[in-house]
């Protein structure tokens, strides 16, 4: 992938040009493989995180790299064009380590943050539970204290990286009823009662295991707690925002793989004795998708401009999660079209790009939500 980008210091073109290399000999050889198999490139990450790419956006004090969002956004982004399970996991082990760099004790940050972030600890993320997806205010996992600290009951659904990560940052209730009674907590994956499901068969991104954690009296001392008690979701909507951003990168990534392949297959493919890109047909569409993948960048970037000046940012971050993702549909399926008959086979790589930006609309809240909270921010006074 070849993307003329603006970045705001020297130092961010080394960084890229180290994650490209990574891409090309860790990464993209063997997406395909790992994908037809289901196998987790746990190993990954390890790498990743030795190379000092798992908290680009964190303190250098605890092993972070200090870097704007909008760098470690632009590090994702080609990331997932080089394999969305990779790219969407570094996003989501960000997104598990945000409570404890932003709201953990320094005692927390001291213990947990340098092996997080070096890449010897990858996290999971546990909002959602089967009955309480888009409406996660009215989760039931509950954190009953007591003298010794806390006691979790619960089933968190469709965990990103659930049964194979080190640590599972946990919302969970621990008084009333909607968000004021919701709590975070940091568990350790092996916590006593806590097991796991049967990973889920999906569409796509067969890699990266999603699958149901089960909370069945486990045991947690008062230090797991993150933040203050009734603060969880305030936290979990904050660790949100910028896990939308990282969608929005990963789906740009993903668009930009399925342009660069549909664009060369139709530099190659002739037909009528003329390249079918010399057909405006299909040039048109080809136009169109660089025009989105373009419009969808520069989108996703202002919003992570807004995050890294200290001003709101969270409708823009939907705006950037919905228009990326909707985006990334339209171009792998334009990509498939522009194939014809070989991009439905997994000899090629697009049939693999539309099957994962469907999951793109779908995780860290639905494209339905995302319009949700834009239409609120409109509504406002």
């Amino acid at each position: 992938m070849s993307v003329e980008r603006v970045l705001p210091a020297g130092d961010a073109h080394d960084l890229l040009d180290l994650v490209r290399d990574l891409i090309g000999k860790e990464v993209a050889p063997r997406a395909a493989a790992d994908e037809s198999a289901g196998r987790f490139p746990r190993e990954v990450f390890t790498t990743l995180g030795r190379a000092g790419l798992l908290g680009l956006p964190y303190s250098e004090e605890y092993g972070g790299a200090a870097q704007p969002y909008e760098v470690y956004l632009q590090m994702i982004e080609e990331l997932a064009a080089g394999w969305l399970a990779v790219g969407l996991g570094l996003s989501v082990h960000t997104l598990s380590c945000f409570p404890v760099a932003a709201y953990g004790t320094p005692e927390q940050r001291e213990a947990l943050l340098p092996e997080m972030l070096g890449g010897e600890l990858l996290g999971a993320y546990c909002l959602s539970e089967p009955q309480s997806g888009s409406d996660a205010a009215a989760l039931t996992t509950r954190a009953a204290r007591d003298a010794d600290g806390y006691t979790v009951d619960g089933v968190k659904a469709w965990i990103t990286h659930g049964g194979a990560a080190d640590f599972y940052t946990l919302m969970a209730r621990t008084s009333g009823t909607g968000g004021r009674g919701i709590s975070c907590f940091h568990v350790p994956a092996g916590s006593a009662g806590l097991s796991f499901g049967e990973p889920e068969r999906k569409m796509g991104m067969k890699s990266s295991p999603t699958a149901q954690v089960r909370f069945d009296g486990v045991r947690l001392a008062p230090g797991a707690l993150l933040g203050a008690e009734g603060e969880g979701f305030r936290i979990a909507m904050a660790a949100l925002d910028g896990g939308r951003l990282g969608i929005a990168a990963c789906a740009v990534g993903v668009a930009q793989a399925a342009f660069d392949a549909a664009t060369a297959y139709a530099k190659e493919r002739r037909q009528f004795g003329s390249r079918i890109v010399d057909f405006q047909g299909i040039g048109f569409m080809l136009a169109d998708m660089a025009t989105r993948i373009a419009a969808a960048r520069a989108l996703y970037l202002d919003a992570a401009r807004l995050r890294d000046a200290g001003r709101p940012y969270g409708t823009r971050a939907a705006m950037a999660k919905l228009f990326a993702t909707d985006m990334c549909m339209k171009v792998t399926t334009d990509a498939v079209q522009i194939f014809g008959g070989y991009g439905y086979v997994e000899d090629f790589p697009v049939e693999r790009y539309m099957r994962e930006a469907k999951v793109l609309q779908i995780v860290e809240g639905t494209n339905q939500v995302q319009r949700l909270v834009i239409s609120r921010a409109i509504a406002k006074d």
